[in-house]
């Protein structure tokens, strides 16, 4: 308060003088103003003007009007949180007074692409279930070893044919895993089971189910094995 007193006497002084004040002998500068949403108004709650030339910050009305003082030069920031910050400098004018209007414009939100995906009915992962089968890699077995030992005895050691067969394998295991997946959502919808996103793979995996049985199973016998399983699981969550 002593601070404001001493900047009007020093004001009253000058003109009782016939002066005119320079900017640049403003003591203080009395910063005023308010914020505005450019594309819709509202109230400015947590409205905080922070001077970062002294580290001091004051909090601004709910209407968006603030004023503060701080010294020619220095750095301020308005901060309203959803909203990028504004900095802006001290110029002073002739009766020792920064004023402005702000603009705000609320930040662009960037959300993760959502895969919507259509839920397969039962009759369709049937028919997945009852063609699942594994890639041929066209391994010589049988009569044919006997007519091609050679081709035979390569196959059994080479790292080639041995890579052959086992991206066979696990694209034959990953089939089983989203055919199983594509069923359990099903189970999902029709409340047999609960399972949230995070869980299902960790589910699949404590089901460990048969390939012959998820492909030759019954649609009661599935869902029988699955609710056993399921009512186990949680069991031991």
């Amino acid at each position: 308060m002593a601070a404001v007193f001493k900047h009007l006497i020093f004001i009253s002084s000058l003109l009782a003088a016939g002066g005119s004040l320079n900017a640049q002998d403003c003591e203080n500068v009395l910063f005023s103003g308010r914020v505005s949403d450019s594309l819709r108004p509202q109230n400015f709650y947590n409205l905080m003007v922070v001077n970062m030339s002294s580290g001091r910050g004051v909090f601004g009305q709910p209407d968006g009007k603030f004023s503060v003082y701080a010294n020619q030069g220095d750095t301020l920031i308005l901060s309203v949180r959803d909203y990028p910050k504004i900095y802006t400098t001290i110029v002073a004018d002739s009766n020792c007074q920064f004023k402005g209007v702000f603009y705000l414009e609320p930040k662009v939100q960037e959300l993760e692409a959502v895969e919507v995906r259509p839920l397969k009915s039962l009759e369709q992962i049937k028919e997945e279930r009852a063609s699942l089968a594994m890639r041929e890699t066209r391994m010589v077995t049988g009569i044919d070893v006997l007519q091609s030992p050679i081709t035979a005895l390569y196959q059994r050691f080479s790292k080639l044919e041995r890579s052959k067969r086992w991206v066979a394998e696990q694209e034959y295991k990953d089939d089983q895993k989203r055919i199983l997946k594509e069923l359990l959502r099903n189970y999902v919808v029709y409340d047999i089971i609960e399972l949230t996103d995070e869980e299902f793979q960790e589910f699949i995996e404590f089901l460990n189910m048969d390939d012959h049985f998820l492909k030759t199973a019954s649609e009661m016998e599935l869902i029988t094995f699955v609710k056993d399983k399921y009512e186990h699981y949680k069991r031991l969550k």
